[in-house]
């Protein structure tokens, strides 16, 4: 039996078709998307219709994330007479602003998504979070300790396995597989290269292998310029650009350092991007 997880398209279209190539080599029996197909990307809604496309013809299964959840947030609040239309709170909304328009035909489809699967394979269980047992944002990476870990996962699960970190990994705990699967559209540890998980069931029972899958990504960055999202989006999307091109986080650390500057009014949106990365092109 073989089964794929994918996790974190990040509507990033060139290389989630990449990543199904890949699968059709490989043939899995089953496909399951952990979550945040869409947002951060130029393309969200083209990869939320081939993932539904991919579960109405092949079966994929879906769950929905972090990113499917502000997406939601966002149509809620963009309903209210005081939802801004200027000023830092519209600024720092400019993202979800641009996927929610993408994906606004299915926005339905997206509320109706789980936020986790267990499935039963003959006797043994495979249970699919986008982050962790805990919240939706909180990560399961290397530097979690076995107690913390336990409190992450089911333990009473064969394989547990997750995204949202963009860092895959592997790992035993308990008697449980635990798996990070990447991320395909938006790697994190520095090789930009598409992480997806196959998990295969032998002899000596189930292991998993984290694939990575080059892909054009510069093609991937044409995108950002193509579809319009940096001009769209604003200074948010040089962040996520760059992201892209180095396979390295920022908004992980830029979101603490300047966000509630920006909120304050203390300096603005694109002069915080403009400082990061300055101080980024000092420290190379």
């Amino acid at each position: 039996m073989k089964i794929a997880i994918l996790a974190d398209i990040h509507g990033n279209l060139t290389a989630l078709q990449a990543a199904i190539a890949d699968l059709e080599a490989w043939s899995p029996d089953l496909v399951i998307v952990a979550g945040d197909i869409v947002n951060r990307g130029p393309d969200s809604g083209a990869c939320l219709e081939l993932v539904l496309r991919m579960r109405a013809e092949r079966g994929w299964q879906l769950i929905r994330g972090n990113h499917e959840r502000y997406v939601l947030t966002y149509d809620q609040n963009r309903r209210r007479p005081d939802y801004p239309s200027s000023g830092p709170n519209y600024e720092l909304s400019r993202m979800t602003r641009w996927s929610h328009s993408q994906v606004a035909p299915w926005l339905e489809t997206i509320r109706e998504l789980p936020e986790q699967l267990r499935l039963d394979l003959g006797g043994e269980t495979l249970a699919v979070y986008h982050a962790s047992l805990r919240h939706d944002r909180d990560g399961i990476t290397a530097e979690s300790s076995d107690d913390e870990l336990r409190e992450q996962i089911d333990t009473t699960a064969t394989i547990f396995c997750v995204g949202h970190t963009h860092v895959p990994l592997t790992r035993r705990l308990d008697g449980t597989l635990v798996v990070n699967v990447g991320s395909v559209g938006l790697p994190f540890d520095g090789d930009t290269r598409l992480a997806y998980a196959r998990l295969t069931r032998g002899r000596q029972g189930w292991q998993a292998q984290i694939v990575r899958v080059r892909y054009d990504v510069a093609a991937a960055a044409h995108r950002f310029v193509e579809s319009g999202m940096l001009e769209a989006v604003g200074a948010h999307a040089q962040l996520m650009l760059q992201e892209l091109q180095t396979g390295r986080s920022l908004l992980f650390d830029f979101v603490p350092t300047y966000h509630e500057r920006v909120l304050a009014g203390a300096i603005s949106l694109e002069e915080a991007v403009r400082e990061y990365l300055g101080k980024l092109s000092r420290a190379a």
